[in-house]
């Protein structure tokens, strides 16, 4: 079955491209404006801001990775991630969470033996959504990375600290007990708890309650993209001035029957279930969906100034992002690339380098059809010297993780800047002829980052770009 089929969504109601009527509220507008017919390639000389790149060197406004944490398929030491990773492991194996023998996927990347002790109390524990405890377990394993766990978090400006931590799908298991307790024994029996612990903006909110951090603190939701939005937010409150230090990233718990049952619907996911562990295979042409994952992943991103300033383990520099929208569909990307590249030229500028010094992609790549091969246009529009990049795919071992995705990729990322190594993409058995990029295809390769971008797309159109680079003073 084809992921995503043009066919399988295309007839709703909600999608404003298919059969428009006349608005009778403007009746001399009935379809939507058309796409600019400009081709835009690389980012070229003529653009006088993107010509000369110059990268921020002020210290207040330069931002610095010090931290980073996660929960992930394979355990949430961030060492011991990357170690896998490099070793071409799959996290991916059939569910055991739930009976999920009458669904036609039945594998994923769940979260096995996760413990949230030492850094949740019990009580708390038994009571939050598996969305929010990743969060929480995520956020203060980043701040102990920081060298900001125990009394040393009393050395920071708490009101100049903030969280900005986003999910795709928010507290999805409290929400849907919730709903199944209204029908199977009325309202008096949903908790207390349910509208709290289903809203999206909790986990930043949460974390700061537990934190006492009293800076800028929200939630975005944009789907799969979500992780780099917070990103690009979280940078941009410290450039204004608005903050010192956040604490940005991704979380997702959504391996639970409402959630697989939703996807499925979509027709979105893989149905390799007699080899789950080959079933994510980016740009391959047998590929067949995308295998849903689960975890958080969030970075601790300071000025560097305040970094400097009370000698914090610096990892890695964020150079700058950007975000926009296709403008194109609910869930189908646009075939030609066009939003993306935007993106990644914007993510460029606003990061003050040039294509030519980016040497390295973690691709969105989510394993379906016409996903792959959008981005592969989007990335061929701006890099034009393709040997000298190389791309590769974090979801081929840990599934798409949805709204932690980009979180969970940001730290392969730094990870590859950081080791001089870059992880396979695996399961690569017979490569789209399309894709002229070196994939690190099935075997990990060395390589010295000098610019890295990660990539992540959300339904809706979203798009999301970030920059990383090592730390040069």
């Amino acid at each position: 079955m084809q992921a995503l089929q043009p066919s399988s969504l295309r007839a709703s109601s909600l999608n404003p491209l298919k059969n428009p009527k006349p608005n009778p509220h403007f009746p001399n507008v009935s379809t939507l404006p058309p796409m600019p017919t400009k081709k835009f390639s690389s980012i070229t000389a003529s653009s006088p801001t993107v010509s000369a790149p110059k990268r921020e060197s002020d210290p207040k406004k330069r931002v610095v990775i010090t931290g980073m944490g996660l929960v992930s398929v394979f355990g949430n030491d961030v060492d011991a991630y990357y170690d896998k990773l490099l070793a071409g492991e799959s996290g991916i194996g059939l569910i055991d969470r739930f009976d999920a023998s009458k669904f036609p996927t039945r594998f994923g990347g769940q979260i096995r033996g996760f413990s949230s002790e030492g850094y949740i109390d019990g009580k708390n524990d038994r009571r939050l959504d598996d969305c929010l405890r990743y969060c929480i377990v995520a956020g203060k394993k980043a701040l102990e990375d920081a060298d900001l766990g125990g009394d040393k978090l009393s050395e920071i400006d708490r009101e100049r600290a903030g969280v900005l931590v986003g999910t795709g799908m928010g507290g999805l298991t409290v929400f849907s007990d919730g709903v199944q307790n209204l029908i199977e024994r009325g309202y008096r029996k949903i908790t207390p708890f349910f509208i709290p612990y289903a809203i999206t903006n909790m986990s930043s909110a949460l974390l700061a309650i537990d934190l006492g951090f009293m800076g800028p603190n929200y939630s975005i939701s944009t789907a799969c993209a979500t992780s780099n939005y917070c990103f690009y937010a979280a940078a941009n409150h410290i450039r204004r001035g608005e903050a010192e230090l956040m604490i940005a990233g991704g979380t997702e718990a959504a391996i639970i029957p409402i959630g697989l049952g939703g996807f499925v619907a979509c027709r979105a996911l893989s149905q390799r279930n007699d080899d789950p562990r080959t079933a994510s295979r980016p740009w391959d042409k047998d590929r067949d969906g995308f295998v849903m994952g689960e975890g958080a992943g969030v970075l601790v991103m300071e000025s560097l100034e305040h970094a400097m300033k009370r000698g914090a383990p610096i990892i890695a520099e964020y150079l700058g992002g950007a975000v926009n929208c296709d403008a194109h569909h609910m869930t189908d990307p646009r075939a030609d690339g066009f939003g993306v590249s935007s993106c990644i030229e914007r993510s460029l500028e606003d990061a003050g380098v040039s294509p030519e010094e980016v040497n390295y992609i973690n691709a969105h790549a989510t394993s379906t059809l016409a996903g792959d091969l959008a981005e592969i246009n989007a990335v061929k529009k701006v890099f034009k010297n393709m040997s000298d990049v190389k791309i590769n795919a974090t979801k081929s071992m840990i599934g798409h993780c949805l709204g932690a995705a980009g979180g969970l990729e940001a730290i392969a990322t730094v990870k590859a800047i950081t080791t001089g190594w870059l992880h396979p993409s695996i399961n690569q058995f017979n490569p789209e002829s399309s894709v002229e990029f070196d994939t690190v295809a099935n075997k990990k390769q060395q390589h010295e980052v000098n610019v890295a971008i990660s990539n992540s797309f959300g339904f809706g159109g979203h798009n999301s770009v970030v920059a990383f680079s090592a730390f040069k003073p």
